[in-house]
């Protein structure tokens, strides 16, 4: 397809780069173990539990190796930080069982933990000095702005390619745009591409640190650093207009009033008797208090990432779970993922916390159901709850299902926030 060789075209395979000289699923190229190894020698993290108060210990001599204004670094390209990466589910079916869902097809969970390791380690490529073996810099996910599909099923048996490379730098935060094909009849087709957001951090994780600047080299480059720059400032517009800030667009307003005389129950005597209190659910639709699900998880040490703190491919690999469940119990058929969009990683989740998950439909239209999951940590000492993330996903169910109908002021609000999530998701696809 013209979209498969405009990706070929924009990535030359000349330009990939290799991470080990270890014989991976094809040769010269690094599968997503090879990529979790590399991520720990970077950062000097310990494999074992134990030892990592004394590794991070470590880092702090790093400080020294930060600079003190951008300028002091040298810029780089595109291409150098361009990566290619394999996931060998066709050559080595010994990975396969960890990816596959009793639908036999691929785990999308497990591809998000995949994205957002790669997504830190084309970073770390961007930010490299050729002098240091360890860097200085904590590079974390801030945001995951989009993930688009444009296939519905990934099979669990062809081999699945991962490209990517840093496409816009700001002061201490950089986009990374990657894609993931996967091998048909020998030929790679495109299965997604995601856009995440990392910032750079020093060695402790406590403040922001320079990142080197990016140099476009052609005018197809230029035009992708652009894009860059419009995600920020519409990201910033979205969250100038959240409803958490500003109050609903008149259109809005008319749609939330137009869904409130539709609930109210008016089989009583007269017009002047209908109560605000009285409600009535329309045909074919469902309160949206009922359409909840939720989840909690313990953080074992199994689940940290590089510092040690609760790894955020984890994290999303779990929202999305009880989001596909949530959208799964509510159209009462499989439903399939069509775009992930606007995930802000808040706070960090420490070893140890009880992670609380709560999956909500707030939004339906045909097939479609948007679902926004949050999640916050309880820490049992203080009795004390803190917001971690929300995560907003889009699926398609196979039929047509219910509508959702808020009851309440907040109800509401959260259908709206909804309704532009999916606004915005379908004018992207």
């Amino acid at each position: 397809s013209t979209y498969r060789l405009c990706i070929m075209r924009r990535f030359p395979s000349v330009l990939a780069r290799t991470l080990t000289s270890g014989i991976s699923a094809s040769p010269g190229f690094p599968d997503m173990s090879e990529v979790r190894s590399k991520l720990r020698d970077i950062v000097g993290a310990s494999t074992n539990w134990r030892d990592h108060v004394q590794a991070m210990q470590e880092r702090k001599a790093l400080h020294t190796l930060l600079a003190k204004r951008q300028e002091d670094l040298p810029p780089r390209r595109m291409k150098d930080s361009y990566l290619e990466v394999f996931l060998p589910l066709g050559s080595q079916p010994e990975i396969r069982e960890k990816y596959l869902n009793v639908h036999n097809s691929v785990r999308f969970g497990r591809i998000l933990e995949d994205l957002d390791s790669l997504g830190v380690l084309i970073c770390y490529t961007h930010t490299k000095q050729e002098m240091q073996q360890r860097s200085p810099l904590s590079i974390v996910t801030a945001l995951v702005d989009k993930i688009n599909l444009c296939q519905k099923i990934i099979h669990p048996d062809c081999d699945i390619k991962f490209i990517g490379n840093v496409s816009w730098v700001g002061k201490t935060s950089m986009e990374v745009k990657m894609h993931m094909l996967q091998l048909h009849d020998g030929d790679y087709s495109p299965v997604l591409d995601a856009t995440f957001v990392m910032v750079a951090r020093d060695p402790e994780n406590k403040r922001p640190a320079f990142v080197n600047p990016l140099i476009p080299e052609s005018p197809e480059e230029e035009e992708i650093f652009k894009q860059g720059e419009l995600n920020k400032l519409k990201r910033i517009e979205f969250s100038t207009a959240s409803l958490l800030k500003m109050a609903p667009t008149a259109e809005e307003r008319n749609i939330v009033h137009d869904i409130f005389l539709n609930t109210l129950d008016t089989r009583q005597e007269g017009e002047g008797t209908v109560s605000f209190r009285s409600r009535k659910l329309p045909p074919n639709s469902v309160w949206m208090e009922d359409a909840k699900l939720k989840g909690l998880e313990i953080c074992h040490p199994e689940e940290r990432n590089i510092f040690n703190r609760i790894f955020g491919g984890f994290l999303m690999r779990k929202a999305f779970e009880l989001g596909w469940a949530t959208a799964c119990s509510y159209g009462g058929s499989r439903p399939f993922i069509v775009s992930v969009d606007d995930i802000m990683f808040q706070k960090p989740v420490e070893v140890g916390s009880l992670l609380l998950l709560s999956g909500q439909v707030c939004y339906t239209e045909k097939n479609y159901i948007q679902i926004r999951v949050h999640s916050e940590v309880y820490n049992a000492n203080t009795r004390e709850h803190h917001t971690t993330n929300t995560f907003h996903f889009t699926f398609i169910s196979e039929n047509e299902v219910p509508q959702v109908v808020p009851k309440t002021y907040g109800e509401s609000m959260l259908y709206l926030d909804g309704k532009r999530h999916f606004a915005a998701v379908m004018k992207e696809i």
